[in-house]
C-alpha cells in the first residue's frame, strides 16, 4: 500500500529498522567475534544473545503502542523481522543442546572436546543465516518507509484510520 507521507512521518518509519540493523551488526556480527578472541568461553556467547534479545523485547514492546499509522506499522515490520531472528535463534539453541549431548558421550575428553568445537560451529549456521537474510530484509524495509510504502498484509490486518 502506497502512501503519501511526510519526511517526519519518514523518519519516525525508518526509527525501528535502523535500530534493528544496528543492533543485528552490533550484536550478531561484531559481538560473537569478540567473545570468542577474549576466550570468554559457550557461556560468552549468552552476552550477544541477551542483548539481541533484549532489543527484539524493546521492538516488540514498541509495536504494540499506537502513535502514527505509518510509523506504527514499521515497528509491526521491524517486529515481524525479530521473531524470524528468534527462531535463527531457538534452531542454533537446539542445535547446541545437541552438540553438548553427543559430546557428553564421547569416551575421550580430547574427543569430547573436538566434537564440542565443531558442532556448535556448525550449530551457528542458522543464526548467522538468519542475520543475513533479516538484514537484507530490513534494508528492503528501509526503501519501503522512505517511499511511503506499507507491505499490504499490515495494512490489510491493521486498516489504516479514516482520512
Amino acid at each position: 500500500m502506497h502512501l503519501e507521507v511526510t519526511a517526519p512521518q519518514i523518519r519516525l518509519a525508518h526509527a525501528p529498522h535502523n535500530l534493528f540493523i544496528a543492533g543485528i551488526f552490533l550484536f550478531d556480527l561484531l559481538m560473537p567475534p569478540a567473545v570468542i578472541v577474549l576466550k570468554l568461553g559457550m557461556a560468552g556467547i549468552f552476552v550477544p544473545l541477551l542483548c539481541s534479545g533484549t532489543l527484539i523485547v524493546y521492538i516488540y514492546r514498541r509495536s504494540r503502542q499506537s502513535t502514527d499509522w505509518f510509523a506504527d506499522m514499521h515497528w509491526k515490520l521491524s517486529w515481524q523481522r525479530g521473531r524470524l531472528l528468534l527462531i535463527g535463534y531457538g534452531i542454533s539453541g537446539v542445535l547446541i543442546l545437541i552438540a553438548w549431548l553427543v559430546s557428553q558421550m564421547a569416551g575421550a575428553p580430547s574427543m569430547a572436546q573436538i566434537m564440542w568445537t565443531a558442532m556448535t560451529r556448525i550449530a551457528l549456521v542458522p543464526t548467522l543465516i538468519f542475520v543475513m537474510v533479516t538484514a537484507v530484509l530490513e534494508a528492503s524495509a528501509i526503501g519501503q518507509a522512505s517511499n511511503g510504502e506499507v507491505p499490504d498484509n499490515l495494512a490489510a490486518r491493521f486498516p489504516p484510520p479514516a482520512a
